[in-house]
């Protein structure tokens, strides 16, 4: 963990950005990283190791350009990992911690020191974006007529994700300032945390629903929408089931597991659990803070 260093509230936003990283990744999701379940190109630990090395950069969040803190994240990452573990949970994080940290100067709510946050960036934020983006390498990027991430933008980060919202989660999340987190990712979480579920449970809870409710662009975007909306009716059959409420909902969840492996991990709803980990970020800001963040 990062050490503390001032006053100002970072080393609350940066433990709770690194805090949600490490349960993401030990809460069993199906189709995704946790332990006793890796990828042949990542393992529980690489998700462990990028938790870690977020630390530093978070911790600068205040004090420079918002781009500039996603792709310090990103080479961070890159020096103690071997795969693109947490691109998209870096820049749903970035944004929020600027905008934890925004709030701790006054009664600026999350959401509007979000929204605020966006509004803000410029085209430098999305020419350091897009270094990260090329530094990470996801799979299935494609090319696009407009603003191609292989080139140099000529457009704010916010215009750019903009360009991209309906065909990216991560995107769309940005041009909504961070709609599905703040109204649906995080009600659902709080409600399973009041429901008395542990944060595994919860966590995975979320997810679930979060799937059933949309395809997973990472799915999409890679091996296509048909394998995409599979994975959300296998999401709908487990809450059906009971989820990790009953016996047979955990049975489905484990089976589900099994079936969205392969040795291409083409089925892998790597975006929803990036929404999940941004939730989870939220919900414990917001608790540090009764509520008022």
């Amino acid at each position: 963990m990062t050490p503390r260093g001032g006053d100002d509230g970072s080393f609350t936003i940066v433990a709770a950005a690194q805090l949600a990283c490490l349960l993401e990744a030990a809460a069993p999701k199906p189709g995704n990283v946790s332990p006793g379940r890796a990828f042949a190109d990542s393992t529980y630990e690489d998700y462990l190791a990028s938790a870690a090395a977020i630390g530093g950069p978070l911790a600068g969040v205040g004090t420079r350009p918002l781009g500039a803190t996603v792709r310090l994240a990103v080479e961070a990452t890159a020096r103690w990992t071997r795969s693109n573990t947490n691109l998209g949970i870096v820049l749903l994080l970035a944004p929020l911690a600027r905008a934890a940290l925004e709030t701790r100067a006054g009664t600026l709510h999350l959401r509007d020191a979000v929204r605020r946050v966006l509004d803000a960036t410029t085209v430098d934020d999305a020419r350091e974006v897009y270094a990260a983006i090329r530094e990470a390498a996801p799979g299935g990027l494609g090319r696009v007529d407009e603003q191609d991430i292989a080139g140099e933008p000529t457009r704010t980060l916010l215009e750019v994700m903009r360009l991209a919202a309906d065909r990216d989660a991560v995107a769309h999340e940005y041009a909504t300032a961070f709609e599905e987190t703040f109204e649906t990712a995080v009600p659902l979480l709080a409600a399973a945390r009041a429901d008395g579920l542990c944060w595994s449970d919860a966590i995975v809870e979320t997810f679930l629903r979060l799937l059933a409710a949309r395809p997973d662009t990472h799915i999409v975007r890679r091996f296509g929408p048909a394998l995409a909306a599979d994975v959300s009716r296998r999401a709908c059959e487990v809450l059906a089931a009971g989820g990790v409420r009953s016996t047979g909902g955990r049975r489905a969840i484990d089976e589900m597991d099994r079936a969205l492996r392969d040795p291409r991990h083409a089925a892998n709803p790597g975006t929803t659990a990036d929404v999940t980990a941004a939730a989870i970020f939220v919900v414990l800001v917001e608790s540090r803070s009764g509520g008022q963040a």
